[in-house]
């Protein structure tokens, strides 16, 4: 029977084992972080709580929502990772005990009033220059040099344990710890640094694409999310002939179309390019053609079987969703995150 939706399975007991492989890279002594911003990466937040909340030490977001949602359910520490920025927000802060980030002298004045009653990760520059205080800056913020807070900086390019800028990154951030003393707890390392750079673990990690399988580099972490949709229609046609908007393509020999019900609203990416593979009864075939908004065409010519109501898996454990965002020079955050609300959703082993 055929279901008129896009459906998405995400099995957390393979995000639980993604925890353990990574964990099983770092020291004891550093703490797990489970980064759940954005709707927990697409995988939903509330049932992410739920189901990791005995696997992490921590949580970490980026609004004032997703802060309190996870404090309904879990008692664990949580960080606020982009920091806040009004009164009101510190008294948010304060009465559900979560966490913040200082990374600028403008958020000084008004930090300076609550640093006796918060937790604070003091967030230095060392060389992504996006967020963070430079070095020569960190002497204003003394009244923050306590064991109870944390030094934090962010790796750039983590994924490339080659790039140069991951040493100088450490250097300063050692540089940054020795300038307060030594005195604070510490936090660098993201996925691709836990599974890189495990020597710089110190006292906290912070896993986010990593725990849902998104890391290209590392095949044993698996896709969480079983991405799928079903073959509505099959077309035969006749060499010569041009496929989809704008007729982007057009075929040089005889040809078999699975028409899958999956389009751009409902996540896949619309800028998919031909031959970016799919998975139908097991086999590996590809794209062809545009993705519309509620429809793709799949070359199902090689398969052996294929009829109506046949299940095409866009991403799985067995179809890492780095496939498709490595074909289509995108990233698997993108691709997590982007999932439309109109997909159906199951959640397994919470």
């Amino acid at each position: 029977m055929i279901q008129p939706n896009s459906e998405l399975i995400i099995d957390y007991e393979l995000v639980r084992n993604n925890i353990q492989i990574i964990r099983s890279q770092l020291p004891d002594s550093s703490k797990f972080m489970g980064i759940v911003k954005s709707n927990a990466y697409g995988h939903d937040l509330e049932t992410a709580i739920k189901a990791l909340n005995d696997s992490v030490d921590g949580f970490g977001v980026v609004r004032m929502e997703e802060a309190q949602m996870v404090r309904q359910s879990s008692l664990k520490p949580i960080l606020m990772m982009q920091g806040v920025y009004s009164s009101e927000s510190y008294d948010l802060l304060e009465k559900n005990n979560i966490w913040t980030v200082l990374h600028s002298l403008a958020q000084l004045p008004l930090a300076l009033k609550y640093k006796d009653d918060l937790i604070f990760w003091l967030k230095v520059n060392t060389g992504m220059n996006r967020l963070g205080v430079e070095l020569n800056k960190l002497d204003q913020f003394t009244d923050f040099f306590k064991s109870s807070n944390v030094l934090m900086s962010h790796l750039a390019c983590s994924d490339n344990p080659e790039d140069k800028l991951n040493k100088e990154q450490f250097f300063r951030f050692n540089e940054a710890w020795t300038n307060v003393g030594k005195s604070m707890q510490r936090s660098i390392l993201n996925s691709n640094g836990a599974m890189n750079f495990p020597e710089h673990a110190y006292d906290w990690s912070r896993i986010g694409i990593g725990m849902y399988g998104g890391l290209s580099n590392f095949l044993n972490l698996k896709t969480a999310m079983r991405f799928r949709s079903q073959i509505v229609a099959v077309q035969n046609l006749k060499s010569g002939e041009r496929v989809g908007y704008g007729g982007r393509i057009k075929i040089s020999r005889d040809t078999k179309l699975a028409i899958v019900y999956c389009g751009y609203a409902d996540g896949f990416p619309q800028t998919a390019v031909d031959g970016t593979y799919v998975s139908i009864n097991d086999q590996m075939v590809p794209i062809l053609g545009r993705v519309s908004m509620d429809l793709l065409s799949i070359d199902i010519t090689n398969l052996s079987q294929c009829v109506i109501g046949d299940w095409c898996e866009f991403w799985s454990e067995d179809l890492s969703i780095n496939a498709n965002a490595e074909k289509n020079n995108l990233i698997s955050y993108e691709l997590m995150s982007k999932l439309s609300p109109r997909v159906k959703r199951q959640y397994l082993n919470v």
